[in-house]
């Protein structure tokens, strides 16, 4: 069974109460639910984990690399913007992955319309909201499925 990481980067945890008109009113456990069980449907595991600590989410990324992870579902949030760390995490480990976010980037404001991350992803899903995280992992499937 292919393994996907579904890591989520700061403030995330706090979905639910944070800006719902942006984000919407769904907590991340509900979202990671779902997207587990989509995952399952697809015949793969997943494997949820947020962090509000950039180090962490390293950390994270350079551990799936080595427990065989194939796939890696990134919504880095504001990381997304100044983060070339995790950029190099993700470049160092080889681990395809899609850069996801609740929002459209793009038709926000002007500083969120620069990625660290899109030009290295396989994709970018945005602005579908916590379906978002559905579709994340429906193009994963295909993509292992392909041979990523």
């Amino acid at each position: 069974m292919a393994r996907v990481l579904l890591l989520n980067g700061p403030n995330l945890n706090l979905l639910g109460t944070r800006e719902p008109a942006v984000y919407g009113t769904e907590t991340l456990e509900s979202i990671e639910k779902r997207a587990a069980a989509a995952a399952r449907e697809a015949g793969l595991e997943l494997i949820a984990y947020q962090s509000n600590a950039e180090h962490e989410l390293i950390e994270r990324i350079q551990r799936a690399a080595a427990e065989g992870v194939g796939f890696v579902i990134f919504n880095p949030g504001a990381f997304t913007h100044t983060s070339i760390a995790l950029r190099d995490a993700l470049l160092g480990t080889h681990l395809p992955f899609i850069e996801l976010h609740l929002s459209n980037t793009q038709a926000r404001e002007p500083f969120r319309r620069h990625s660290y991350f899109s030009d290295i992803a396989v994709g970018v899903i945005a602005g579908f909201g916590a379906f978002g995280y559905e579709l994340a992992v429906r193009a994963a499937a295909q993509r292992l499925a392909r041979g990523a």
